[in-house]
């Protein structure tokens, strides 16, 4: 039972979300479609297509085609952990870190890992970025989300990829999600010895026209063609980057 047409850009997903408002907010719910159909859920943890199973649906169904068993995924900018169950169930006996810096998704996250048994799932609360430290991260009014800004309204903690890989914390990737809600050219910048040396598959939403100019020609410089997955929206764009070898 796949019900695609049900996202929120959609008439009839509007439609059929009118009567979401009087679903509890703590409900423990199965995911109703696509590779996560089954799995469970916390109602109110974020839109209510992740249970629904129609959130960014092209997406899922392009990162189950490229993830392979054995694999390590990077779920950058976790969340409540959609994602991280995803990458959990299709790596299998691999490996999954869940990079996650809001307060409010954190406690989400860990719940749903346990409430699907993802023991190959680590949290790391971080926001990847271009320097190790300490950064200022504004939560949006949701709650939902956030983003490293000048002045924001909380402090976390940041760290590269390289320095992450370098020192053996995590394992080198082999897949990468990442949805940071603008900085994704900082991640990227203080991830170049991972991408030139292991050349994972990224899977990346940009935020922002000049963001995204400035990751495509970065990642082009390091070998790496584009393809972009479903509708790009005014201020929004999603990538698939990969290299030819």
């Amino acid at each position: 039972m796949n019900f695609p047409n049900l996202s929120s850009e959609s008439r009839l997903g509007r439609l059929a979300r009118l009567p979401l408002a009087l679903v509890p907010s703590e409900l423990i719910l199965p995911i109703l479609q696509g590779p996560l159909r089954g799995k469970r859920w916390i109602s109110g943890s974020a839109t209510h297509g992740c249970w629904l199973g129609s959130y960014e649906y092209d997406k899922q169904q392009i990162i189950a085609r490229e993830v392979w068993p054995g694999s390590v995924f990077y779920d950058i900018g976790a969340n409540v952990g959609f994602y991280s169950l995803l990458s959990s169930l299709l790596v299998g006996y691999g490996k999954v870190f869940a990079f996650e810096p809001a307060p409010r998704n954190l406690p989400y996250l860990r719940r749903h890992l346990e409430l699907n048994h993802a023991g190959n799932v680590q949290v790391l609360p971080l926001a990847i970025s271009n320097t190790m430290g300490q950064a200022h991260f504004q939560i949006e009014a949701s709650g939902l989300m956030g983003h490293l800004a000048e002045g924001g309204s909380t402090t976390v903690a940041t760290a590269t990829l390289d320095s992450l890989v370098e020192s053996g914390r995590i394992a080198p990737p082999n897949f990468i999600k990442m949805d940071i809600e603008g900085a994704e050219l900082l991640a990227l910048q203080g991830s170049s010895q991972v991408f030139q040396r292991f050349h994972p598959v990224l899977f990346l939403a940009t935020h922002g026209a000049d963001v995204e100019t400035e990751c495509r020609e970065l990642l082009r410089k390091w070998g790496y063609d584009l393809k972009e997955i479903g509708g790009k929206s005014s201020d929004r764009n999603e990538l698939l980057a990969k290299t030819p070898f």
